[in-house]
């Protein structure tokens, strides 16, 4: 089966000299949830960058290596980066709404790529809010402020936002760093109902999350991937003492 996404010996250097990513290879396979974890700067926001070319935005780094979705180079000429990342789209650790109300933060992307139809917009509106876990306690607030919401809510209310541009692969940096329990297991718990449609990789916030939510993960260490298995191995019986010794918090 092709995979998903598709991560062939990449190397990523900044322009400082320092080696972010070393010979980086493996697969994600469609809908499931696939965790990277490891130690801060280890290199797992730069990975989530690079699969949707936010690295581009990064000026005179050097990468290497072939990165596929579906099949297709992303770096390759023909590329359409706004389509790319509206199909490959990221959630970030701390949630930015856009100014304004809750119904427009989820229209501004489907307007942007050409829907006027209202009842489109209705549509998406509310099945992403549905899907995110968030339209109980907003739809009868829509035309609100965004910036009222709580911290948790924000967070759900940006995965909408994903969601409304319906892409097929969610990146998620850290999205839960800045909740509390209960907001945390609310976007957990969503995550797991995701997976059915969507192909999810995430940087999680703890080893504990990782455990709770990957369906396989992958350790990382210092700008190399230690290793990859799915997560009941990974997270009772790694194979390699490193991986070890950062899941039992002997180092890290």
């Amino acid at each position: 089966m092709e995979a998903k996404i598709s991560i062939q010996n990449i190397y990523y250097t900044y322009a400082d000299g320092n080696e972010a990513l070393r010979n980086i290879s493996f697969d994600v396979q469609a809908n499931e949830v696939f965790v990277l974890f490891g130690p801060a700067r280890s290199g797992k926001t730069t990975l989530l960058r690079l699969l949707n070319r936010l690295s581009d935005l990064t000026e005179d780094a050097d990468f290497r290596g072939v990165i596929t979705f579906n099949g297709s180079d992303i770096f390759g000429r023909a590329v359409d980066v706004y389509n790319l990342r509206r199909r490959i789209s990221m959630v970030f650790a701390i949630p930015t709404p856009l100014p304004g109300s809750i119904r427009s933060n989820l229209t501004y992307g489907p307007q942007m790529a050409g829907i006027r139809d209202k009842h489109v917009l209705d549509q998406r509106v509310q099945h992403s809010l549905q899907q995110a876990a968030l339209w109980d306690e907003v739809k009868d607030r829509l035309d609100s402020s965004a910036m009222a919401l709580s911290g948790g809510q924000k967070q759900r209310l940006c995965l909408a936002r994903s969601l409304a541009m319906e892409p097929e692969v969610i990146l998620l940096d850290n999205p839960t760093s800045g909740l509390d329990p209960l907001s945390t297991s609310v976007v957990e718990e969503t995550l797991r109902d995701l997976r059915e449609r969507y192909t999810i990789i995430m940087v999680p916030h703890s080893v504990q999350q990782a455990a709770r939510v990957a369906d396989r993960a992958g350790f990382m260490l210092d700008g190399e991937l230690i290793e990859v298995a799915q997560a009941e191995q990974m997270f009772l019986h790694p194979q390699n003492k490193r991986t070890e010794d950062y899941i039992t918090g002997r180092f890290g």
